[in-house]
């Protein structure tokens, strides 16, 4: 009785499946980050921004410090972005691996990034928001909000969309009692400025 012939499967086209996988995934990461930080250096950003002193977390939405620091309450945001960015491309790539798409949400958090820090949006964060004095972030702070939003997409791959959404709405719940902003204001702000939230963000 002959044997069954062996089959095998076509090579994964995958770039992060197979052999060699993890190291090419950290390469490319560290390639990001790079890239990114070059990026961010030629349109002007510091390292560490203009505040004195060593530290990583900036609490004070009003300090000159907040968006200098590796971390400030508005990086609870981008974790917010890794969220909503891992569901969008776990529905829109269902059989690309969680490497590949998580790799592709740090891009668009980069691109957002360095979007973020060009004089138009600098100055629509002045003009629009209660970032008044807002001058750009640190490069340290740019690459910290990357990593959160790499944190929010793996607790998205974890939660499931269900859970996650949760998570969503109570951060979003939290921001907004602990210092009357969080994502969904932000972008509101930004498209389509209100008074009379503005004056309440402030306080006046």
């Amino acid at each position: 009785m002959p044997l069954p012939e062996k089959t095998t499967l076509p090579p994964s086209s995958d770039p992060f499946e197979g052999p060699g996988a993890p190291g090419r995934l950290v390469g490319a990461l560290g390639l990001l980050g790079g890239i990114l930080a070059l990026v961010l250096s030629l349109e002007g950003r510091s390292l560490w921004g203009a505040c004195s002193g060593f530290s990583l977390w900036e609490g004070d939405i009003w300090s000159a410090c907040c968006s200098q620091r590796l971390l400030d309450p508005y990086s609870f945001t981008h974790g917010l972005h890794g969220l909503v960015l891992g569901g969008i491309l776990a529905w829109l790539l269902p059989r690309a691996s969680l490497s590949l798409r998580g790799l592709g949400a740090l891009s668009l958090e980069a691109l957002w990034e360095v979007a973020e820090n060009s004089p138009f949006i600098i100055q629509r964060y002045r003009e629009a928001t209660i970032a008044l004095g807002y001058t750009g972030d640190s490069i340290i702070n740019s690459l910290g909000d990357v990593l959160c939003c790499g944190a929010g997409f793996v607790l998205a791959h974890h939660l499931g969309w269900k859970k996650a959404a949760l998570v969503f709405m109570v951060t979003e719940l939290a921001m907004l009692f602990w210092v009357r902003d969080n994502l969904t204001l932000n972008v509101l702000m930004l498209l389509c400025p209100i008074d009379a939230i503005k004056a309440w963000q402030m306080g006046l």
